[in-house]
């Protein structure tokens, strides 16, 4: 589907959707518990192949307009009767491959071609150091995949400059193992902060995680039991992101985001940055309410290694920006949906900014480019297009965006928030 998005002045208010990290999290919470009820969850293409996940290892889901409720297999996952299919979620084909190596059985995940492109290896090996099975069909560390369980913990070693989810991924199946698991991080850790919202949802489902020289320790024999059977998810800071941007940078009057109160997602760094880069931006934690302004942005220098998904709105905030962007250490954001990088150098320049691509740097000249409307393609990934569609705020003329129904990956009703805050938006 093509939207197109056409130079427009944005006010008003609107909630920061359900965060999607959070949601996945719950919903495989939830099944390894006896049960649980998810209030407030997203619902999206992603967090709808966990709940069907949920579902193969013997659980199963209801889901209602704001709550899903789970009746968990209670930390022994059974063998599926058939492939689970993944869909484009590399967070649940991360996440489940640790549960599936607690099975007593093969279990076989595969997911769509851009999934089936992305690196799973050192989950594999960490697998193996625990005495499961675990290997690519296509032996190149890639979906589709093959664990043999079970495993029954132990320590295990894995490298953290690849994907965080690794290390969520057997932090929550260590729980239900006999030993659980002592894990060493070979490598610097990026998007630390995403295994803070990991050590948050385990502690509010009664599980004892915690960091560790070199590493994260849980141990085995734990259950998961949330307060009074239930958990209420948080707001998204990484699809406020895109509001907050909008109102920067084509702010009319304020834009105001509601539901954005302080918790450990790594993506809370959009307000400070927005404040780096001059923007009239206020958030009163206490309320969970974030208000910014139409400014003049000036360009600043900062570093994605814990906040990769930042990076389309932060480039696009640079194309608008007086003077040099410079994003650092966003290397890891290349093993995204697509290479998110490339994908936004090669958007902006077709809209008319200057950007320079090197494999760790993506530094965009906003004093030196002049944003004109085009066609640009969102490459299949639900970030890449809304941050497209933020930038055709300011482009002059139209922009049409491709693969504009990828946004249902995390904020279903993107583009109807964005129209109801003015937003001049076709599809």
């Amino acid at each position: 589907m093509d939207v197109t998005v056409t130079q427009s002045k944005v006010e008003g208010r609107a909630r920061a959707p359900p965060s999607k990290s959070y949601t996945h999290r719950a919903i495989l919470a939830a099944g390894y518990a006896d049960g649980a009820l998810i209030r407030q969850p997203l619902s999206s293409a992603d967090t709808r192949a966990t709940m069907r996940a949920v579902e193969q290892f013997g659980g199963s889901v209801t889901q209602d307009d704001d709550t899903i409720e789970v009746d968990g297999f209670d930390g022994r996952p059974a063998v599926p009767a058939d492939v689970i299919d993944c869909a484009n979620s590399g967070t649940t084909m991360r996440l489940t491959t640790a549960t599936a190596a607690l099975a007593d059985g093969t279990t076989v995940l595969t997911g769509d071609s851009s999934l089936r492109s992305r690196p799973h290896g050192p989950l594999l090996d960490a697998i193996a150091q625990l005495g499961g099975t675990a290997r690519s069909t296509r032996d190149n560390g890639q979906a589709p995949l093959v664990i043999d369980g079970p495993i029954s913990g132990g320590p295990v070693e894995i490298p953290g400059d690849v994907s965080s989810q690794f290390i969520t991924a057997l932090l929550m199946a260590g729980a239900v193992t006999a030993n659980g698991i002592d894990l060493t991080v070979t490598t610097e850790l990026k998007s630390t902060p995403y295994v803070d919202v990991t050590l948050d949802v385990l502690d509010e489902f009664g599980v004892t995680a915690r960091p560790r020289s070199h590493g994260y320790s849980v141990a085995g024999g734990q259950y998961y039991e949330p307060t009074d059977g239930e958990y209420t998810v948080p707001g998204d800071f990484s699809s406020a992101s895109y509001l907050l941007a909008a109102g920067a940078v084509a702010g009319d009057e304020e834009v105001v985001v509601t539901g954005a109160f302080p918790n450990p997602q790594g993506d809370t760094a959009i307000v400070s940055i927005l404040e780096a880069m001059g923007a009239a931006v206020e958030w009163n934690e206490a309320d969970g309410v974030v208000r910014v302004r139409g400014s003049t942005l000036t360009g600043t220098t900062v570093d994605v290694g814990d906040t990769p998904d930042l990076l389309p709105t932060i480039a696009v905030l640079g194309a608008v920006a007086e003077g040099t962007t410079r994003i650092e250490n966003c290397e890891h954001v290349r093993y995204k949906e697509t290479d998110r990088v490339s994908a936004m150098a090669e958007a902006l320049t077709t809209l008319g900014a200057v950007v320079d691509e090197q494999q760790d740097v993506l530094t965009v000249h906003g004093g030196e480019s002049d944003l004109e409307g085009a066609r640009v393609g969102g490459r299949g990934d639900h970030r890449i297009v809304m941050a497209l569609a933020i930038a055709g705020l300011v482009a002059d003329g139209a922009t049409t965006i491709s693969d504009a129904e990828h946004v249902d990956v995390s904020f279903p009703d993107f583009f109807d928030v964005l129209y109801d805050l003015g937003a001049t938006v076709e599809n």
